[in-house]
């Protein structure tokens, strides 16, 4: 069976309402989906992002001539030669590969890796903290209530943005509105040393709800971390933008961590994914998935997810949450999937058991236009 066509869906908005985090204030959205179709007829669909001229003429150029013809059953070794490429390029060719192998086998992609230990799987609404205006703690203040009210029961906020004391000031407005009934994560995007970093611990260790603190130092500071774990009580986050497995093993083998984050998105294959999430077991380290940027990725780090043995025998905490991108961004919506009650429901069908939005696709297409 061959690959006979691969169609490219570019996607960009622009946001009415900038938000963002310590990397600074968001634009704009994007998105790259792919369609592999077989010459039987079998679709299967990826996901990537970068910078859309880049990642357009790279599939057009260099990854579609190649794919073209090759035998669907080589999925590792085609991923393989595309990262040496663009490694999130080869993301999205080995999600839509996966794809395609389930529809074939007649099962869902969590059938296809074993089956689920797991129905549902929980998410965490992921907020973008930082707006362009002066009062931007009322309005994270707005949105982190609305996540209440829809069933929400872990958040995640974004430090680093502003001085430590804005942002410990807007953490504290937060817990007297969650009142400890949420849990709270907090994600300082590396924009911390250690003093600074140090700077919380009094507050960390006044509240009994907190999730995890993520990526205070660069996460290449490995002692760093070590320090760190040994002088705050909050568990410890992060690896978002760790592009291969074995980057993992200093972390994991040195336990610096409590979490690690991988991105599907960010890494060379949905299998180098997995990989990590089995490394990552073997050491007795949990993980919770990093999914802010694709709806499509996001999905398979759900499959991995409920596809994954527990951390834990703890019936309640047996699985960790995945990120759920709660901010104004429409291609959440490319999937037909909502949480309910801080709640994925996996779906059964073949495949991914989905249908992907195509009228978003085409009203969202990106016309090939600079958006700086």
């Amino acid at each position: 069976m061959q690959i006979r066509k691969i169609e490219t869906f570019p996607l960009f908005y622009r946001i009415p309402k900038p938000y963002g985090d310590a990397n600074g204030i968001k634009s704009y959205r994007t998105c790259y989906l792919i369609r592999i179709t077989t010459n039987t007829g079998v679709e299967g669909w990826g996901e990537c992002d970068d910078w859309l001229p880049t990642l357009h003429k790279g599939f057009h150029e260099r990854i579609i001539p190649y794919l073209i013809g090759e035998s669907i059953f080589n999925r590792i070794k085609m991923v393989q030669v595309i990262k040496k490429w663009h490694s999130r390029a080869a993301a999205a060719v080995s999600m839509a590969l996966t794809e395609i192998m389930a529809k074939i086998c007649g099962v869902s992609v969590c059938n296809l890796w074993g089956g689920k230990f797991r129905d549902k799987v929980p998410v965490y609404a992921s907020f973008q903290s930082y707006s362009e205006d002066m009062d931007w703690q009322k309005h994270s203040l707005t949105a982190v209530e609305k996540a209440v009210n829809q069933g929400y029961k872990e958040v995640k906020l974004k430090i680093g943005g502003k001085s430590i004391v804005e942002d410990q000031q807007h953490i504290n407005l937060v817990q007297s509105l969650l009142q400890g009934e949420m849990k709270l994560a907090l994600d300082a995007n590396q924009s911390y040393d250690i003093s600074a970093t140090l700077q919380w611990r009094p507050f960390l260790e006044a509240w009994p709800n907190l999730l995890w603190l993520e990526e205070p130092l660069e996460i290449k500071q490995v002692s760093n971390y070590a320090l760190l774990r040994n002088r705050l009580v909050v568990p410890l986050a992060g690896g978002e933008n760790i592009k291969t497995t074995k980057d993992f093993i200093p972390l994991l083998t040195q336990r610096v961590l409590d979490f690690i984050t991988p991105d599907p998105l960010h890494m060379s294959g949905i299998d180098v994914y997995r990989e990590t999430l089995s490394l990552a077991r073997s050491f007795g380290i949990r993980i919770t998935p990093h999914t802010y940027d694709g709806a499509l990725s996001r999905q398979y780090a759900l499959f991995a997810q409920a596809s994954l043995e527990p951390w834990s025998k703890m019936k309640s905490d047996s699985i960790e949450p995945v990120e759920w991108d709660v901010m104004d961004n429409p291609f959440t919506g490319l999937l037909p999937i909502q949480p309910s009650n801080g709640e994925i429901t996996i779906p059964d069908g073949c495949g991914i058991g989905l249908e992907i939005d195509l009228e978003m696709l085409s009203f969202y297409r990106w016309d090939g236009s600079s958006y700086t």
